[in-house]
């Protein structure tokens, strides 16, 4: 949701005004948590395990994290120079409200505050561990990266592409549902339950020209109207076991046109429907960790639509992280040094064309090796090269792209 530049300026004075007051007794918590305390998180408690300043006899947090880098593309042989890039500035705060009561919320502002979007912002109510109301703007748990998206997290500049370019991360919504995790020995159960506004028309109405999940953050009134008039469900199973690592299985859908008018139909329903698979683990032996998820998405489109705007969607992304070198490098005690590599992949339109049985193509590979030093966890400096091959939709010749980026992310 885009906001005005009164409320930009609003929402920066009032950041500066919670600072100027906390800063004589501000205390930073620890954002480097023991192992123990990691072991209990799952990827729902993102929102909660982010560094952050408290005040004494100030029930606010305030924290966020800021990303820039350079980049350097060359396609088909072509390339527009070195760029760099101030990618986002993203604040967040928190409020103990009462014992039971807390609001959180997360503004992003990319491209220099050209945009400025609310991509959290929830009054969460705790009755018990495995019941908890939440209420307001907040992210569809759809996958992983949806939640724990952080820039500081990541090895990589870019983000998954299947996350960002399908599902339409980071992806928002208003709405009101229920989370709650147990445990049980090694074990951690957690699930998430939301019912929000839903998707517009303008998935299949877009400048893409394809069925498109991302094309409805570009519309207005997001956080205000529901163009369908029927509710969208979201949710989400997960499953840790301290020794093992995590797997989550998420599913999101709902009618996403406007089928009725003054009451009467006027088309048919058309539904899209997501769902999502995400794990991550550590090999303790070598400290390897590896993270990713798969997605799939089934969308009607009106008989009228070629098969260029496809209704089922498919696509992947895995990280690995090896650490090569830890040790105390000046006055950084655990600073360490990885090489990680990541595969990309998203197919906008599975199936074949009806005239020919030929396959549809419109489809995206991609790997990017990359080198990241840690100088504490919550700040890396990384060094990828992305390297990708993309399919129009009538398979033409293979067009071919290489990215390097150079870049950090920091929490502060």
């Amino acid at each position: 949701m885009k906001i005005s530049t009164l409320n930009f300026l609003k929402i920066n004075l009032l950041i500066i005004a919670i600072c100027c007051f906390g800063s004589a007794h501000a205390q930073e918590e620890d954002p480097e948590k023991g192992e123990e305390n990691n072991e209990q998180e799952l990827n729902m408690d993102a929102v909660f395990s982010r560094p952050t300043l408290s005040f004494d006899k100030v029930p606010v947090t305030v924290g966020g994290y800021l990303e820039a880098n350079t980049m350097h593309r060359t396609e088909e042989g072509i390339t527009d120079g070195l760029s760099f890039q101030a990618r986002r500035l993203t604040i967040f705060m928190a409020a103990s409200i009462s014992e039971r009561i807390k609001f959180l919320t997360e503004i992003e502002f990319e491209d220099g505050g050209k945009e400025v979007a609310i991509e959290f912002a929830a009054l969460d109510v705790a009755f018990h561990p495995l019941f908890n109301f939440r209420g307001g703007i907040v992210m569809n748990p759809i996958g992983a990266f949806n939640e724990n998206h952080d820039g500081p997290k990541w090895e990589f500049v870019e983000r998954p592409d299947v996350a960002v370019n399908m599902l339409a991360a980071t992806l928002s919504n208003a709405g009101f549902g229920m989370y709650g995790k147990t445990y049980s020995g090694n074990w951690i159960f957690g699930y998430e339950a939301y019912l929000t506004n839903g998707f517009s028309s303008r998935i299949i109405s877009n400048e893409q020209d394809k069925t498109y999940l991302p094309a409805h953050k570009d519309g207005d009134n997001l956080f205000e109207d529901n163009l369908s008039g029927k509710a969208m469900f979201s949710g989400k199973l997960a499953v840790k076991n301290r020794k093992i690592g995590e797997i989550g299985v998420s599913y999101m859908g709902g009618t996403y046109n406007k089928f009725q008018d003054d009451g009467e139909d006027v088309e048919d329903q058309a539904k899209v429907d997501v769902f999502a698979i995400d794990w991550n683990t550590t090999i303790k032996a070598t400290g390897t960790y590896i993270v990713g998820e798969a997605a799939w998405i089934w969308a009607e489109t009106p008989d009228t639509y070629t098969q260029q705007y496809g209704n089922k969607q498919r696509g992947v992304f895995m990280d690995i992280v090896q650490p090569v070198y830890k040790s105390k490098i000046f006055e950084w005690e655990d600073a360490t040094f990885n090489v990680a590599a990541r595969f990309d992949y998203v197919d906008w339109n599975v199936g074949r064309f009806k005239e020919t049985n030929t396959r549809i193509g419109d489809q995206l590979l991609a790997v990017t090796p990359g080198i990241s030093f840690r100088p504490t966890p919550k700040t890396v400096f990384r060094i990828n090269y992305r390297y990708e091959w993309n399919k129009d939709i009538l398979n033409n010749p293979t067009e071919r792209a290489a990215t390097w980026y150079m870049g950090f992310s920091s929490y502060f």
